[in-house]
């Protein structure tokens, strides 16, 4: 395995709201140490040519580390064309430039912890869930048991000992009573906006280059989340982002005539069973068949089948956000993404990715 540090520009002092960590030194840039970690695994990985190459970036712009550990600037290869460009057109790598030009390709996400943020300044970011438990609107009664909820499920749900097996119906049932419990504190629907303007929640940094890129190209945008839908869909809003280009899967309210809370609508979804299962009776993938590559972004192990419904998949590239228990889940983590983000609070990774396959093609 190869680890590559992507970095500010040298000049720029660490962002409070980010958080070194490391894999371990990254040989070819020893000043590099700011930002996430961006950790490739030699199996699968997303660049490759005769062993594992990776991207740094120091801002703008892109960069290559090669798998003899050096770090070549685009358009330093001799011929003065894109040296990341020639390293895709090799077998075992991407693929032709065009399989993923912005016709081909298509965004696949989780969003609570992937697309928002998991922490600010040490203390923990809200969930689309957490912005309703812990808001005005739900009793002190409510809230306490919904905490209590909390603490006994969320150590299941991370814990890498636990196979999904053992996960599943337990989620299912944190899921259906945590639902129960907000439907009995007649929340109205005019309020959701209200609440989510007083919360903490936070979209990474780098989410406006991301959406406005996505829209711009006309690249679809699937978010897959088990969290709520209708407050989700009001924190995207609220940010200026929510594009035509966007589609999100999950869990909604259904309100009666007089905009109460009353349950929540089939089907559930849970964070291990984003897959086709869900999906089923909708033809959102199946309108965009044609686009046979895709870039998968999640935070959690159940976020690797949110793909599973698209026809024909020619090339993914999945890139795991790793926020909590950093050391006891990286090797899982690292033998099923092939990019790992540890600590990093940022699109930068992503962002960087996208801007080179758009310049491009």
């Amino acid at each position: 395995m190869q680890t590559i540090n992507m970095s500010q520009s040298p000049n720029t002092p660490l962002h409070p709201r980010q958080h070194v960590s490391r894999i371990k030194p990254f040989g070819a840039d020893k000043s590099a140490g700011v930002g996430g970690v961006l950790a490739v695994p030699d199996e699968g990985s997303w660049f490759r040519a005769g062993g594992s190459v990776g991207v740094h970036r120091r801002c703008a712009p892109l960069w290559v580390c090669t798998p003899a550990g050096d770090l070549l600037h685009r358009g330093e290869h001799p011929g003065g064309s894109s040296t990341l460009g020639k390293l895709r057109q090799r077998p075992s790598t991407l693929g032709h430039t065009q399989i993923w030009s912005s016709l081909a390709f298509q965004v696949i996400s989780d969003f609570d912890m992937t697309l928002s943020r998991f922490g600010c300044n040490g203390r923990r970011c809200p969930t689309s869930h957490n912005i309703l438990d812990n808001s005005r609107l739900i009793s002190e009664d409510g809230k306490k048991k919904l905490r209590d909820l909390l603490h006994y499920y969320y150590p299941i749900e991370i814990d890498p000992n636990r196979t999904l097996e053992e996960k599943r119906p337990l989620m299912v049932e944190w899921w259906t009573r945590a639902h129960e419990l907000l439907s009995q504190q007649k929340i109205q629907r005019g309020d959701i906006a209200q609440i989510v303007r007083e919360s903490d929640v936070m979209l990474r940094d780098g989410f406006n280059e991301l959406f406005d890129q996505l829209h711009k190209h006309n690249i679809p945008l699937f978010i897959f989340s088990a969290g709520v839908g209708d407050v989700l869909e009001e924190i995207i809003r609220q940010a200026n982002v929510f594009y035509s280009n966007v589609n999100v899967v999950s869990n909604y309210m259904d309100f009666d005539d007089k905009g109460i809370l009353t349950r929540f609508k089939a089907p559930l979804i849970h964070t291990y069973n984003k897959n086709n299962s869900v999906l089923q009776g909708t033809e959102y993938f199946q309108q965009l068949s044609a686009r046979t590559s895709i870039i998968l972004l999640g935070d959690s192990m159940g976020d690797l089948t949110m793909a599973d419904g698209v026809p024909n998949v020619e090339n993914i590239l999945k890139i795991g956000f790793l926020n909590d228990k950093v050391e006891e889940r990286r090797e899982k983590y690292l033998s099923a993404y092939d990019i790992v983000l540890e600590s990093d609070e940022t699109l930068d990774v992503v962002n960087g990715i996208l801007r080179y396959i758009l310049v491009e093609t």
